[in-house]
């Protein structure tokens, strides 16, 4: 091992706060871990909350927050006992806790945060991503605040990712609402961002046909989005419906559109058909403006979920579809529990695939053996990602940001040191692809210019 890979490791395990090596650690090639740890990564696709002073207030960090929800069974990541989070409030707070915390360490930790979040003020942000070892994050936010300025710098530390779904659902949604409890917490939600966004055009509501609709409202919100530095539109549309989207024609979308708007609780199977259409349309858009299409693929939280209504393989007929071949779509989170299937989606030459939330949902050795399948068939197609998400107090979203990337690092060096050790793959092979899934893939997706 050279002084550089030392050095950087020998930083790892104190920042870490790990006395040793793990028995996975040591079996990683150790110049190819020290150079994943030693590169600053973009980061896909996470929530950061604004920092102090607005931290407190911050809604926008989700579109859909899915902190106010029935219960769930929620993965042991998400647990207020996961077995992580120690090693990620040395690593941030320099304090020692054991898991579950009891009232008296809640307060400990509640203090610990506090004090940085003092000491580094409206930089705490920035701080976070540095012990992460993230050069630039996607923020996934109906709004950026002051994270803008950071987006606007010559060298981003925040770039902007909005969110579309409401745009789907212009008329009466009570109905839609109704089916679940889920449903009837989000719904009201995507009514009260579509209202900003109408705001934001000086229009009260929605206008009384399709033509005008797109011309007034879609196509402007996206111009807008993309002129604030959008790079990219998230859908969250699995958790409001599936993912079967048909191709109307635009004459049968305007005929719908005429009949719905205005009518209270509209047919479901009827008004899916304008979703579809506007689905598609607001895809093609993204294209022609220069940002890819972020889409939720997999069983995302709630109890009422719908799982196989996110099945990526529904969403073959928009990839095979030779109007969106200039739009760029990205399945966020990896695709569980259908791994294979959005695999071998990454076929399509404008589909890719972040690790984001598998990487905080799974140890780093059951990520590995997905994640070298992806590297053995698309490796220039894969996206390092966190999912960085405020959870609870006991793992805000700096904690779930530590802790992914930490796995989805480990997890690439045990995929590529498998890959090198069995002659795959050379070392500059695997050093090149590491650079790739960390931040060029990345780097080349979101450099992409309006049509």
């Amino acid at each position: 091992m050279n002084a550089l890979a030392c050095s950087v490791l020998v930083l790892f395990f104190a920042s870490s706060g790990a006395q040793a090596q793990t028995a996975l650690e040591r079996q990683l090639d150790p110049e190819l871990f020290a150079h994943i740890l030693a590169t600053a990564a973009i980061d896909n696709h996470a929530h950061p909350i604004l920092p102090p002073p607005d931290d407190a207030s911050d809604r926008d960090f989700d579109a859909l927050p899915v902190d106010n929800m029935e219960p769930e069974t929620d993965s042991v990541a998400w647990r207020p006992d996961n077995p992580q989070l120690p090693a990620a409030w040395r690593a941030l707070w320099n304090i020692d806790l054991t898991v579950p915390l009891d009232p008296g360490a809640t307060k400990r930790l509640a203090a610990a945060r506090a004090a940085v979040k003092t000491r580094e003020g409206a930089h705490y942000d920035d701080w976070i991503l540095d012990q992460a070892i993230i050069g630039t994050m996607l923020a996934n936010r109906v709004s950026m605040g002051p994270l803008a300025v950071h987006a606007g710098s010559a060298q981003p530390r925040f770039r902007w990712v909005p969110y579309v779904d409401a745009l789907l659902f212009p008329f009466d949604n009570s109905g839609l609402a109704a089916e679940n409890p889920d449903k009837k917490l989000f719904f009201p939600l995507e009514d009260k961002v579509r209202a900003r966004y109408l705001v934001s055009l000086n229009l009260k509501t929605v206008p009384a046909t399709l033509d005008d609709y797109l011309a007034q409202v879609v196509t402007p919100t996206l111009e807008r989005q993309r002129a604030g530095g959008a790079v990219a539109e998230k859908f969250e549309i699995a958790y409001l419906r599936s993912f079967d989207f048909t191709d109307p024609p635009r004459a049968q979308a305007e005929r719908i559109y005429r009949q719905l708007a205005g009518q209270p609780n509209p047919d479901p199977a009827v008004y899916k058909l304008l979703q579809d259409f506007l689905f598609r349309y607001i895809a093609a858009e993204c294209g022609r403006l220069g940002m890819a299409v972020h889409l939720h693929v997999l069983a995302g939280g709630g109890s009422y979920f719908g799982i196989a209504g996110a099945n990526p393989m529904l969403l073959e007929p928009v990839f095979n579809s030779p109007a969106l071949r200039h739009t760029n779509f990205v399945l966020l989170h990896g695709g569980w529990p259908f791994v294979r299937e959005a695999n071998a989606l990454l076929q399509k030459p404008n589909v890719y695939l972040d690790l984001s939330q598998q990487s905080l949902t799974f140890p780093p050795r059951t990520m590995a053996t997905w994640l070298r399948e992806l590297l053995e068939t698309f490796p220039d197609k894969v996206l390092f990602g966190t999912d960085g998400y405020a959870l609870s107090d006991a793992e805000g979203w700096e904690e779930s940001t530590w802790i992914a990337a930490r796995n989805a690092r480990q997890a690439l060096a045990l995929a590529l040191t498998g890959m090198t050790q069995d002659g795959e793959i050379t070392r500059p092979r695997a050093l090149a692809i590491a650079d790739e899934v960390l931040r060029g893939t990345a780097t080349q997706l979101y450099a992409e210019k309006p049509r």
